[in-house]
């Protein structure tokens, strides 16, 4: 059995050296590398079929999501975003457009719960698509996040396909996880979709 402090340690590690190649990553790369993942997904059976899509807002350097959002909004389809509430918890918010968010916890543009919302965090149910960020990935599906579970959380409750979006630099074979840590049904980058299952 893994030993969780060296484990910890290594997520660490491994974090500090995502966060250098993200560093080094030029404007230009990140926006080829941002539309290579895109038009993936948007090629994909999954987004094609979905009808009711969960995706969260990307910051800084990750792939962006605006893209994603934006266009499945065009094409008719339900899009909800994360907002946490207290760690890990997050829910699910309805958005009809990318003019419904502002910035909230960790600088993350979260959509605004009216106060007479019914249902905000949309109960335990189900989404036909999870778009889902990382700190890196694995081609089997191994995702390491930032490190405070919402995810984990959130998805422990609200099935869905997984989508994981990582850059091309960030792919790697050796991705410390836990027995908690959800593994993902695809992982996007490079323009390419592995399945794992």
């Amino acid at each position: 059995m893994p030993d969780p402090v060296k484990l910890r340690e290594k997520k660490d590690k491994s974090r500090k050296s995502a966060s250098l190649l993200l560093k080094e990553m030029s404007k230009t790369e990140w926006e080829i590398s941002s539309k290579k993942i895109a038009e993936a997904v948007l090629e994909s059976c999954e987004y094609l079929s979905a009808k009711s899509v969960f995706i969260y807002v990307s910051i800084g350097k990750e792939p962006d999501t605006r893209i994603l959002i934006d266009r499945a909004l065009d094409d008719g389809k339900e899009v909800y975003v994360p907002k946490c509430i207290k760690k890990p918890e997050m829910v699910a918010v309805k958005i009809s457009g990318l003019d419904d968010l502002k910035p909230g916890a960790f600088g993350i543009p979260e959509p605004i719960i009216p106060e007479n919302a019914a249902d905000p965090n949309c109960g335990n149910r189900t989404f036909d698509l999870a778009v889902v960020p990382c700190v890196c990935a694995s081609k089997d599906g191994k995702r390491l996040g930032h490190g405070a579970g919402y995810y984990d959380c959130f998805l422990e409750k609200h099935k869905a396909f997984t989508m994981c979006l990582c850059h091309e630099a960030l792919l790697t074979d050796d991705v410390p996880t836990e027995k908690h840590d959800k593994k993902m049904d695809a992982v996007v980058t490079g323009g390419k979709i592995f399945y794992t299952k």
